[in-house]
């Protein structure tokens, strides 16, 4: 007698809870396994790394939010390859039969083949990147107090971002208000408020995949904080002392202590696994070419969603590596699982609805686009922190997220200021 349909999802992020949850009455058994026991709200990462957050505000244990789902189990193990024609999932200690595999371990940072780069400027994708970035800021204002060297101190008050995406603008804004406000009047030696932030965009606009109106205001309000933001200028040496950028062949040197990245993606080790086991075709970031149906070709058991996955934009171009992308794939891959398993219909095509793009650039700001529907200023800001807390995966998160930034927005505090040891 035959059991029941295993799936197994490999990545507890947005692609990977969602599938399990739409799941949830479906005749399967499913194993979902991450290296990690939590699930983590990236979005809110940067908050994290600027000392807004916790890293527990953002963060809730995979078993917890699937303790009522009896038909799924959480493993806290690390796949490292599959082996496509038994169909198992290779992991650092054994193997886990399948049959049917959903891929969601999302991206890790793109430093575009210089990958000594990462331990110089680290980017934004775990807890670890967000505290690691936490020390990094918080540890040069501490030696810029020390130091009696001016232009020493000058560099260690200087924050450079290499990217002006999302990521990049929120963090620039963050690290501004950090300094012209959390810290005012903390240190003798030094003014935080003259900490020199530049933001390094190869592109002619910062926030470059929004409407140009909303970009051009995000700019005038991170130049209004008094952000240096350096368009169509590219990123060509990462030192432990500096960087150098380069715009129009013209190279500048500026000396930091701090240079963070925020430029660009590629994903994780196991789709390139994935993609030899199986013979898919990738695109230049390491992502899969997936079917309509979010299935590898010549795979329809074997299933990529959210960054690891490249599925065609209507514009063309894979679809945006954003969390809607991943809980709409992840809804969908359930449901073409479940018609499968009933002997239905395939579902129609994956078609990607675009709810809209945000991004905060500091307090009571943020710009957002739903379709030709474009906010910016306070109301913006308004619809950034209820979305982002609706978001949230557990009630205990959404409340404690908004009593903090309640109490932030009152003191222009920040409670999460720690140094905490240096990542190894």
């Amino acid at each position: 007698m035959p059991g029941r349909h295993r799936v197994v999802i490999i990545g507890g992020g947005f692609g990977g809870l969602k599938a399990a949850q739409a799941l949830k009455r479906a005749p399967v058994d499913i194993t979902l396994i991450d290296k990690r026991n939590f699930h983590l709200f990236q979005p809110l990462l940067y908050q994290v790394a600027t000392g807004a957050l916790s890293p527990a505000n953002i963060a809730a244990p995979l078993r917890d939010v699937l303790h009522s789902q009896p038909n799924t189990r959480v493993l806290m193990v690390d796949a490292t390859g599959i082996d496509a024609e038994r169909r198992v999932v290779v992991l650092s200690d054994g193997e886990l039969p399948y049959d049917t595999l959903i891929l969601a371990t999302g991206a890790r940072h793109h430093y575009f083949g210089k990958d000594h780069y990462e331990a110089l400027a680290p980017g934004l994708k775990t807890v670890e990147d967000a505290t690691e970035i936490r020390r990094r800021i918080l540890v040069a204002f501490e030696r810029a107090e020390i130091t009696t060297d001016p232009v020493e101190r000058q560099a260690l008050m200087t924050f450079v971002i290499v990217g002006g995406g999302p990521t990049g603008v929120e963090l620039a804004g963050a690290i501004a208000e950090v300094s012209r406000h959390t810290l005012k009047g903390d240190f003798r030696a030094i003014d935080p408020g003259m900490a020199r932030i530049v933001v390094a965009q190869g592109s002619a606009r910062v926030l470059d995949t929004f409407a140009p109106e909303l970009s051009d205001k995000a700019l005038a309000e991170m130049r209004r904080l008094g952000v240096e933001v350096r368009l169509d200028t590219r990123c060509t040496d990462v030192r432990a002392d500096g960087v150098t950028l380069a715009k129009d062949g013209i190279e500048e040197r500026i000396d930091a202590r701090t240079v963070l990245w925020a430029a660009g993606v590629a994903t994780t080790p196991i789709a390139a696994a994935t993609a030899a086991a199986c013979a898919c075709p990738t695109d230049r970031a390491g992502r899969l070419m997936v079917a309509t149906d979010c299935s590898l070709p010549g795979r329809p058991e074997v299933f990529a969603i959210g960054d690891v996955a490249h599925h065609p934009a209507p514009a063309g171009g894979p679809l945006a590596g954003v969390a809607q992308v991943a809980l709409q794939q992840g809804a969908y891959v359930a449901g073409v699982i479940a018609a499968r398993l009933a002997g239905r219909p395939a579902p129609a095509p994956f078609r990607y609805h675009d709810k809209g793009s945000m991004a905060t650039i500091g307090r009571g700001t943020a710009v957002v686009q739903m379709g030709t529907w474009h906010f910016a200023g306070v109301i913006a800001w308004l619809m950034w922190l209820f979305i982002h807390i609706l978001y949230l995966v557990r009630f205990q998160n959404r409340l404690l997220v908004l009593m903090q930034w309640a109490a932030n927005y009152v003191t222009r505090n920040r409670s999460a200021l720690l140094i905490t040891e240096q990542r190894t």
